[in-house]
């Protein structure tokens, strides 16, 4: 029997579309979501620009179909709109959604607004609305919320590890398909703006006030930005029982960790380059056929130097095509996993390279480049995308077109 893992859906949301035509419009037209920061209240929202979502939290919740007071967060809301637009995309009945596995990553999960009320619910004394979001802090609550919303009881997880959440929660939602636990799985993140992450990331110094610039010798930090994104795994079987047609294949994936710190990648990129060099083997081809590659490119010192090094250790200095797509969307920390491997379908079926945006002077220490405008007619069979989180823990997953 078939152990071939096949992506059969797609749905997201981003600062710059609310589904995934608008998503493609923007990458096509190189329209980002970069911006000041206008629905979140926070003292930083002209200082620290990000990728904000340009729509308040009822608007968000009329669009995943729930009501408003009864504690939906924005997280939450944002997941169930990825993934709604999916489940659509693939033409999945509801006894199919019921009878799949939900595997969803967060980072902050719904602490904004367990932040915003965090005095009144400390205060045993108070009651009222705020009450909703006691539990909000608790990543899983978001997953939770889903799975009762679609009503799927067979398999729900959460996975949090950092930045390469969402790409760990394709992996799982792959690995449950081979050991015959679930016949199909709903995979992604979500992740919305937060006081905590902008005071967080603001601390660790990494934040830059400009847009964002991957790979470029002037690279002074990241650009927040939230979203989220969700795919359709299906089994061989099951997809041609069901005469579905795949996005593309899911032909290898690895998770390695370099252990060095609790922030930064080691110096050489050993992580990242052993993540990219499993997820290669485990399709059974070689580093060389390799298309493209949809770097993690933070724009931070750290990790681009990290990640560019492995790259060339990984490609013997003959780098393919690659970028990140990052300046468009920020970094949407536990989504950026499914948000950019949602860009790599799109780069796959229409045959293009979405550039490296910002990118001017290159950085000495790499021969290598980023491809810097729109690249159009390229045939893309294999393609690589990378998401590096905290902590050192490296994932990369590698799609074969179909």
């Amino acid at each position: 029997m078939s152990n071939r893992i096949f992506i059969t859906g797609v749905g997201i949301i981003t600062s710059i579309g609310k589904n995934y035509s608008e998503n493609f419009n923007s990458l096509i037209s190189e329209r980002t979501g970069f911006g000041a920061i206008e629905i979140l209240k926070t003292e930083h929202h002209h200082t620290h620009p990000s990728c904000e979502i340009k729509l308040h939290d009822s608007e968000l919740r009329a669009l995943a179909g729930v009501e408003d007071g009864l504690g939906f967060t924005r997280t939450t809301s944002l997941g169930l709109i990825a993934a709604k637009e999916a489940m659509q995309s693939a033409g999945l009945t509801d006894q199919e959604i019921r009878n799949s596995g939900l595997i969803s990553a967060t980072s902050a999960g719904g602490i904004r607004e367990f932040e915003k009320y965090y005095y009144e619910l400390k205060d045993l004394s108070l009651h009222g609305a705020f009450e909703e979001f006691v539990d909000t802090g608790n990543p899983g609550e978001h997953c939770e919320r889903m799975a009762e919303h679609f009503n799927i009881k067979k398999y729900i997880g959460t996975i949090s590890t950092a930045c390469s959440s969402s790409a760990n929660a394709i992996m799982m939602g792959a690995q449950l398909i081979k050991n015959k636990i679930v016949d199909r799985a709903i995979c992604g993140g979500t992740e919305s703006l937060s006081k905590f992450t902008i005071n967080g990331f603001n601390s660790l110094m990494i934040l830059d006030t400009e847009h964002c610039r991957p790979f470029d010798k002037s690279r002074k930090g990241l650009n927040l930005g939230e979203g989220a994104a969700y795919l359709i795994l299906e089994s061989e079987e099951v997809m041609l029982r069901a005469k579905r047609v795949p996005l593309a294949e899911l032909m290898g994936y690895a998770n390695a960790n370099d252990a060095f710190h609790q922030t930064a990648s080691s110096p050489e990129g050993m992580g990242a380059y052993h993540a990219m060099d499993r997820a290669i083997c485990a399709a059974g081809i070689f580093p060389n056929q390799i298309d493209y590659v949809n770097a993690h490119g933070t724009a931070t010192e750290n990790n681009d130097l990290s990640e560019g090094l492995a790259l060339e250790k990984l490609f013997n200095g003959k780098v393919p095509m690659f970028s990140s797509t990052k300046p468009y969307t920020g970094h949407t920390l536990a989504a950026a996993g499914s948000v950019e491997a949602a860009f790599c379908l799109l780069g796959m079926k229409h045959g293009l390279v979405f550039p490296n945006l910002n990118y001017k002077t290159p950085m000495p220490e790499l021969q290598a480049r980023p491809e810097i405008s729109l690249l159009k007619n390229k045939h893309l069979k294999y393609v690589l995308s990378n998401s590096f989180g905290f902590g050192g823990n490296t994932s990369s997953l590698l799609f074969g077109g179909v």
